[in-house]
């Protein structure tokens, strides 16, 4: 299966987030695509982050695709930076492909 990821703190997840999903699913031929909600970025401050189930349930209620699944794998995963959660998909899923897509 080819699987889309989009990582980001959702905070709070928005129309931007849906619009470029919608776009790589479309373009890239994408099976699916998974938004990883991650519990903290440990580049950004937590002073202005609202908690994970908040950033979490923004996110279900943006992503209105059938395509589109709201993660918690990092959190499940204990991971922190996106190489070690690729890391960590490759492994688990090793018969799938993934595409990392970047927001700005």
């Amino acid at each position: 299966m080819k699987i889309g990821l989009l990582g980001g703190s959702f905070n709070p997840a928005h129309a931007g987030h849906l619009y470029i999903s919608e776009v790589a699913i479309r373009q890239l031929g994408l099976q699916q695509l998974w938004w990883l909600v991650s519990p903290q970025n440990p580049l950004k401050s937590t002073t202005d982050m609202m908690s994970f189930e908040k950033r979490f349930e923004s996110a279900q209620k943006i992503a209105r695709h059938p395509k589109i699944i709201v993660s918690d794998i990092e959190r499940r995963l204990g991971t922190q930076y996106t190489a070690d959660t690729l890391s960590a998909l490759r492994r688990r899923f090793r018969g799938d492909k993934f595409v990392w897509i970047m927001g700005a």
